[in-house]
């Protein structure tokens, strides 16, 4: 599935800050929830996947099911819900414009000291000259990440990621970096 984003205009509120201030609070909480509730049924797929089948499962549930994920609570919520990453492996998941100044602010931040899992990210935005409330939340890399995304794959995984993703850049992780981010929006 295609992802169709557009482009941003100016209304910054970095995640915490003004918050009482506008009325995007509800939003950000509806965000969050989304969010919670993805990174839930990913991370149980992926653990089922790895306890079933190890590393090879587990890239199955990244390719068919972390998309049907997404695509379930897009129809759900009525919100765009999805992954991007500034080293893509599939590349239907590219970040637009918004998306990936986002993901270099969140880049930034963690080269200043600031820690990876708390980052979030939103903003009112005008598209096609609609106002659209945009989220993101990065993903950390974890330990268990690295099977997949690292530097030292087996030769098993790397053969498959091969086969699935030949333009792959998502690899050469290490534990803190930012593997991606879930990113949201809804029309307002």
């Amino acid at each position: 599935m295609k992802r169709v984003l557009g482009t941003a205009l100016l209304c910054c509120l970095p995640l915490g800050a003004a918050m009482g201030q506008d009325n995007t609070g509800p939003l950000v909480g509806e965000s969050k929830a989304i969010v919670k509730q993805f990174m839930g049924s990913l991370k149980g797929e992926l653990e089922s996947a790895m306890k079933s089948g190890g590393p090879i499962n587990a890239i199955d549930v990244c390719n068919r099911v972390a998309p049907a994920i997404a695509e379930q609570q897009s129809a759900d919520s009525g919100w765009d819900v999805a992954r991007t990453s500034l080293k893509l492996r599939n590349p239907d998941n590219a970040p637009d414009d918004w998306e990936k100044g986002v993901l270099e602010k969140f880049e930034a931040q963690k080269a200043a000291g600031e820690p990876v899992k708390p980052m979030a990210y939103y903003e009112t935005v005008e598209e096609d000259g609609q106002k659209v409330f945009r989220f993101m939340k990065a993903i950390p890399t974890g330990e268990v990440c690295l099977k997949c995304h690292g530097s030292d794959l087996s030769p098993e995984v790397a053969a498959k990621l091969d086969e699935l993703y030949p333009a792959d850049e998502a690899q050469g992780f290490r534990i803190g970096d930012i593997r991606g981010a879930f990113t949201l929006k809804k029309p307002l």
